[in-house]
């Protein structure tokens, strides 16, 4: 077997990687470049769509699909396996990016700018959609000279890691691996033992805090902020963090931990992910599924309201407090978020509560480094709300867990992180008698 990365090398978004056996090609995600490497979605992909014989998707975050769209349209034939949870939440998360899309060339067309046509429209989607397969989790699979497994990654609800064999060798593929011991998804499962293993490195420079220390630290910022009659911000993804958040302030709540406030998602997104979990309870954990068996909604703290309309969200601004809003985008890097923070950072008693992954030089990364003011709406708004950052909710696995998960293999190619962070996790897996690297794009490894 012969993999090449092409996506997510020694950058964080873009994940997308060629297996090749005796002439077969399986491509593994293919994930959109986010934040400051966004303009790299319309370069070529370094292969020939044509030339694929079939794409496996290990889960449903945009970084990870959001160009197979593109793939179509440049001439991809096969199908798209994928498991039920991420065959569902894929329309949502596609539609949206399209609806982005959309809105910013009409916004260039309104300004009198040359807008390009669009990298791929709704005919792609639906061509897509009709090419869409499920794959069942821990079922032994053949494509072609390879046998392929999807394994539990605990990242989202049915998000997968890949073990590819043929001619007795194994390769892994780690997908995206999730943070254990939270209450909502499985922990990740063990994977075998493999002559290559091509893992993600998001937090390799550091482990994140122990869950209950990241509940009660919750806990206390929600109890202070509120308490003081302050508004509670939480950029957030709008699929898996936003429904974790909803799930820890219901129990939260009924613990007596906060009092029970005006919750809104300010997420149409968000609001659709959400209908869609009961159909995949079989996904989460034993804790959630015994609360769905109980007639009960995991996700739905009492003063739950989702807002709809942009006047809806509009009107959230006016709202005195105690309450919590929770809107995207998670990166702060657009989305309605932004509208709220303009309105509630300059407010003293407000907070806002950082929850994920912050890339360089973002609004939310100037925002935990304590900027004093920050430029939004061509406009330097002051900053007096509070900034906290609560690393532990991350859907990530951290330095200390992705170490645990590699503990025996032999050899390690290193993506999905900033470069810093796989040089941090080379030397540590190195440490422990790991032969490990960081994977170039378009550069070939022999497994």
């Amino acid at each position: 077997m012969r993999l090449t990365p092409y996506g997510a090398a020694k950058t964080v978004t873009g994940s997308c990687h060629l297996l090749e056996h005796q002439g077969y090609r399986l491509l593994l995600d293919c994930g959109a470049y986010q934040g400051s490497e966004d303009d790299r979605n319309n370069e070529p992909f370094g292969f020939e769509p044509s030339s694929l014989d079939a794409v496996v998707i290990s889960h449903a975050h945009h970084d990870h699909i959001g160009r197979l769209p593109l793939l179509i349209r440049r001439g991809y034939r096969g199908r798209v396996y994928l498991t039920k949870p991420t065959r569902l939440f894929l329309p949502v998360i596609l539609e949206d990016a399209l609806h982005l899309m959309t809105e910013e060339r009409d916004r260039l067309v309104r300004k009198g700018k040359e807008a390009p046509p669009l990298d791929w429209d709704e005919a792609d989607l639906r061509e897509l959609y009709g090419r869409l397969e499920d794959v069942p989790l821990e079922q032994e699979l053949e494509f072609g000279p390879l046998r392929l497994r999807l394994g539990t990654a605990g990242h989202l609800p049915g998000s997968a890691f890949v073990e590819a064999m043929a001619q007795g060798k194994r390769l892994v593929f780690s997908g995206d691996l999730g943070h254990a011991n939270k209450e909502v998804l499985p922990n990740p499962e063990d994977a075998a033992p493999a002559d290559l293993v091509l893992c993600e490195g998001t937090y390799g420079d550091r482990a994140h805090r122990s869950f209950p220390e990241t509940i009660a630290e919750f806990a206390g910022i929600l109890s202070e902020t509120l308490g003081r009659g302050g508004k509670v911000f939480i950029p957030s993804f709008a699929l898996e963090r936003t429904q974790e958040i909803l799930f820890y302030l219901r129990d939260l709540e009924e613990g007596r931990h906060i009092p029970s406030i005006p919750v809104f998602v300010d997420s149409p997104m968000a609001s659709k992910i959400s209908e869609i979990y009961p159909s995949v309870r079989e996904y989460f954990s034993e804790e959630v599924q015994a609360l769905y068996r109980q007639g009960r909604d995991p996700f739905r703290p009492r003063g739950l309201k989702y807002t709809q309309s942009v006047e809806e969200s509009k009107a959230l601004n006016e709202l005195e407090g105690p309450l919590v809003i929770i809107a995207g985008s998670g990166m702060l890097a657009g989305g309605r978020i932004l509208h709220h923070l303009r309105h509630g950072l300059p407010g003293p008693d407000n907070a806002l509560v950082i929850t994920g992954y912050q890339p360089r030089g973002g609004l939310g990364r100037l925002l935990i480094e304590g900027a004093p003011s920050v430029r939004m709406f061509s406009r330097d708004i002051p900053v007096r709300a509070r900034t906290y950052t609560i690393g532990g909710f991350s859907g990530h696995a951290g330095q200390d867990e992705l170490l645990h998960w590699l503990k025996g293999e032999r050899r390690v190619a290193l993506v999905h992180g900033e470069a810093d962070k796989l040089e941090v996790l080379r030397q540590k897996l190195e440490q422990q008698s790991t032969g490990a690297f960081l994977a170039e794009w378009g550069k070939p490894v022999e497994v």
